[in-house]
């Protein structure tokens, strides 16, 4: 089933999530939800994650203590993170790919449920996607066409293009690993590619800059560092008049210009039924790793106005308004 979306003008902030409280009661199991990126950035998925674990009965601050913490695209924090969890003793820990290993590293005990993961198996999460086996399992992202799909997208939005920078985290192995995926993919399109190599917040901006009038197009791999500096990096490259694409919606809420991939919303409610489960007793190596069933085409035509890009009328007939 798929799900096409244009954003017209921005929306605002969803609602917040109510923080848990540490105490726990014999009648009150405690999640741990180590975000890898920001509370701001992660405020749909949170609120879906919340509104999932709602559907199955499990009410926070009634039912259910959700223990938020936020590692704001800082690897180092995973295991700190972690190992709080595992001194809360913390009944399941809730995050994405990114951070499994440190948390798998902290506690072989606490099940480990990710929402997001680009590559479970080659990453070393889980030995398959039908027997996860050890303590975790979630949903798994990975798909061979999405990179090529992107890259016919944003043909098709700038029939023009001519050169396309991708910018990813070198520290990050899958993000490394798309990169190198949307590469071959642009190269087959005929397209000059720049790599963009960032490891910190702080070579965003000078990246950017280096990019302005050598490329046509910005694609940021998906990542926390990038998730958590999402914002920072559509604006930069509005200011530079680089059209930006990503993998997720959120970055064209803020005003990137395309966007095609999963529904993490909707990702993230899945993965309470995996809690659910676990809460009444399942193992995780018994719950099989699933894989996306909403995709969506999200464009910005405030984002395509600003930048003098005139949407496809063929593109915008496959789009819902």
């Amino acid at each position: 089933m798929r799900r096409r979306e244009v954003i017209a003008l921005l929306g605002g902030a969803a609602a917040w999530p109510v923080a848990g409280r540490a105490q726990q009661s014999a009648k009150r199991p405690i999640i741990g939800f180590l975000g890898a990126s920001t509370a701001f950035a992660w405020r749909d998925w949170v609120a879906a994650f919340v509104e999932g674990m709602r559907e199955h009965g499990w009410i926070e601050g009634r039912t259910v203590s959700i223990e938020y913490r936020w590692a704001d695209g800082r690897v180092e924090r995973y295991s700190e993170i972690a190992a709080e969890f595992a001194r809360l003793k913390v009944g399941v820990i809730v995050t994405v790919g990114s951070a499994v290993s440190a948390a798998q590293q902290v506690t072989s005990i606490i099940p480990i449920v990710f929402a997001v993961a680009t590559d479970p198996i080659g990453g070393g999460m889980a030995a398959s996607l039908a027997r996860p086996e050890g303590n975790t399992t979630g949903l798994s992202v990975q798909s061979p066409d999405l990179v090529g799909k992107r890259v016919e997208l944003l043909r098709e939005v700038l029939p023009g293009i001519r050169g396309l920078a991708i910018m990813a985290n070198a520290a990050y192995p899958a993000a490394v690993l798309e990169m190198n995926e949307m590469e071959g993919a642009a190269r087959t399109l005929g397209l000059d590619i720049s790599r963009s190599e960032i490891r910190r917040a702080e070579d965003i901006a000078p990246t950017i800059e280096t990019i302005k009038g050598h490329s046509d197009a910005l694609y940021a791999c998906a990542d926390s560092l990038v998730n958590a500096n999402g914002v920072r990096i559509v604006t930069l490259a509005l200011a530079a008049r680089l059209p930006t694409f990503h993998y997720a919606r959120e970055y064209v809420a803020s005003g990137g210009l395309l966007s095609y991939g999963p529904d993490y919303r909707d990702l993230f409610r899945r993965a309470a039924k995996y809690v659910d489960k676990i809460l009444h007793g399942t193992k995780p190596s018994d719950l099989l790793i699933e894989q996306p069933t909403k995709f969506e085409l999200v464009l910005n035509l405030k984002t395509a106005k600003a930048l003098g890009i005139t949407i496809p009328p063929t593109l915008l007939a496959r789009t819902e308004s």
